[in-house]
């Protein structure tokens, strides 16, 4: 189920964190993300590690990718926040 993947990808705390980056400052790159986690959050996670973490977020839909050369920039989807919230909503008015 996709809510699942979605709510798996919220659950660790570092994901969270890399989400509020993209919020902040879409379409970065993997050494950005990982510049910014270390100098505003003191996460001294490795870049292989914050890889693994934005694949989680990609598998889940929260993140897209898109190449331009040799870069890879990130962008935040919150489509499958907007999912799960409207299914919740939509049961709120079921008996």
């Amino acid at each position: 189920m996709a809510g699942d993947d979605v709510f798996k990808a919220l659950a660790d705390p570092t994901r969270r964190t890399i989400l509020d980056e993209l919020t902040e400052r879409d379409g970065q790159t993997l050494f950005e993300i990982c510049a910014r986690l270390a100098t505003r959050h003191g996460l001294g996670s490795s870049r292989q590690a914050i890889s693994q973490h934005l694949e989680v977020l990609a598998a889940a839909g929260l993140v897209e990718t898109r190449r331009a050369g040799r870069y890879k920039y990130h962008h935040l989807n919150t489509t499958p926040l907007r999912t799960i919230v409207t299914r919740w909503l939509e049961r709120e008015g079921t008996p």
